[in-house]
């Protein structure tokens, strides 16, 4: 039987666990709506808070962006499990639909993507606010590396590389997903194509067709 302290803490850490979770939901909304440029500030006013209470919870920017970054990042990594777990009537087209599901993500909430991997580019957030201009790409590798690994576990379980083949399926997992994240923040930047068309050409690619085509003669040089 437990204890009226040991219950009590129980409680209070609950208390805790749904506090954050309130904060963190306050927090996604502005960011949705300022991207980037989301403050501190900005964020306790939305939770009806003091910036104050909200340091008390994540100590600083960096600490709010991880439990962000964490949060996007588990519900982006269940999208794609279950891609990869759908069926589907070949490999390339299970490969493709998690391509798809990706690119759908960054798509659907582009400015959350921003904050996630950008640094701040509201100038005046930046002067108001001292802590709005921290160094992003410190934590978004951790947040690449760890869908690198994910992707890789999965390759290994499900392909029979041979010899060696834990190392490759790692280099493959964290080169698919720096492909999807170079080809993603480009296209999210620019939108040159369909998202359809990417998903294809990403295929593409990852399927060999690069080495079907010939060398241009007039280069004068083997890619």
């Amino acid at each position: 039987m437990e204890s009226s302290g040991t219950t009590h803490r129980a409680q209070q850490q609950r208390s805790a666990a749904s506090r954050r979770r309130e904060l963190l939901e306050a927090a996604d909304r502005v960011v949705l709506r300022d991207g980037p440029g989301a403050s501190m500030n900005a964020i306790a006013s939305e939770a009806g808070i003091t910036k104050p209470i909200l340091y008390r919870h994540f100590g600083d920017k960096s600490g709010l962006y991880r439990a962000l970054a964490t949060r996007h990042t588990d519900a982006l990594l269940d999208s794609l499990r279950k891609a990869l777990d759908a069926p589907a009537p070949s490999r390339r087209q299970r490969v493709e639909a998690t391509l798809d599901t990706y690119l759908a993500a960054i798509e659907a909430r582009p400015k959350v993507y921003r904050f996630l991997m950008h640094p701040a580019e509201d100038a005046s957030a930046a002067e108001s606010e001292p802590d709005s201009g921290f160094d992003v790409g410190l934590h978004s590798a951790p947040l690449l590396r760890r869908l690198g690994e994910e992707l890789a576990e999965v390759i290994a379980e499900r392909v029979d590389l041979g010899p060696g083949g834990e190392r490759r399926a790692r280099a493959w997992g964290h080169g698919i997903v720096g492909m999807m994240h170079a080809a993603g923040d480009w296209w999210l930047g620019e939108q040159p194509c369909e998202r359809a068309e990417l998903v294809r050409d990403l295929a593409d690619l990852l399927w060999g067709r690069l080495g079907e085509f010939p060398d241009r003669a007039e280069s004068g040089l083997p890619f």
